[in-house]
């Protein structure tokens, strides 16, 4: 089976932007979401936040509260892509970030994560 492989995380300001990438590399099955969860340090990605996320049927946008009107979600879910623009970043965004993929079968596919740190 293929994996999700995220790009872009990094150190930014706050206020700052950063976009970030995720592809899949090799076989995955066909998405019905995709989209983005982060952790806080010291917590498990399980246990982590949904930040947002795109459907495949509609392509409907979807943010948390924390997040909306600031990060921008898109992709091709039909190709197993999915980026996150993050704009005005704040430092309580400092995560780490895992890409995502619910597929029309099967369990849930996770990124590896990328570290996003926002300095004040």
């Amino acid at each position: 089976q293929g994996q999700l492989v995220e790009f872009g995380g990094g150190l930014v300001q706050a206020g700052g932007s950063l976009r970030l990438a995720c592809e899949a590399s090799g076989h995955i099955p066909n998405a019905h979401t995709m989209g983005w969860f982060r952790s806080s340090p010291g917590k498990e990605r399980d246990l982590g936040d949904f930040v947002a996320g795109i459907t495949r049927i509609g392509s409907r946008l979807l943010y948390s509260d924390a997040v909306k009107g600031r990060f921008t979600v898109s992709g091709d879910t039909a190709n197993s892509t999915v980026y996150l623009q993050m704009n005005n970043l704040k430092p309580e965004d400092t995560a780490v970030y895992y890409c995502y993929l619910d597929p029309t079968i099967g369990g849930r596919i996770w990124g590896q994560g990328t570290q996003v740190t926002v300095s004040s």
